[in-house]
């Protein structure tokens, strides 16, 4: 379904999706992109990514501050393994399980959940 999810960024480089489950139901969900009233451009004239783009984790945790949920114990299902930056979030959020698809080529994000004793499980090979 987080493959599925993806499809809905406008990023041409990467396309990215989340799911945040807790409970046997999807809490949360997010898709890399440009903040709510942007444009929905993620890349440049040189096909370099705005800086302002949102990872697909950052998208699904923020929109759960805006709500009644809360992440606490959740599992996040990822298109991609998550930079050091969303790891980051993932932690402070109380999801205690990751899950992802593809290995991006930087591990520092997963090496820091595993740090925090968060459960990190790989799909792929």
């Amino acid at each position: 379904m987080a493959r599925i999810w993806a499809q809905n960024s406008y990023c041409q480089r990467r396309q990215v999706g989340a799911l945040v489950v807790k409970n046997g139901m999807i809490i949360s969900d997010g898709y890399n992109g440009t903040p709510s009233g942007f444009e929905n451009v993620c890349e440049d004239d040189n096909n370099v990514t705005k800086p302002y783009v949102l990872h697909a984790e950052a998208n699904a945790i923020t929109k759960l501050a805006r709500s009644s949920n809360n992440s606490e114990g959740a599992t996040i299902y990822i298109t991609a393994s998550p930079c050091i930056e969303c790891a980051k979030l993932i932690i402070q959020s109380g999801i205690k399980r990751v899950v992802y698809g593809e290995k991006y080529r930087l591990t520092d994000g997963v090496d820091l959940l595993e740090r925090a004793g968060i459960e990190v499980v790989y799909l792929g090979e």
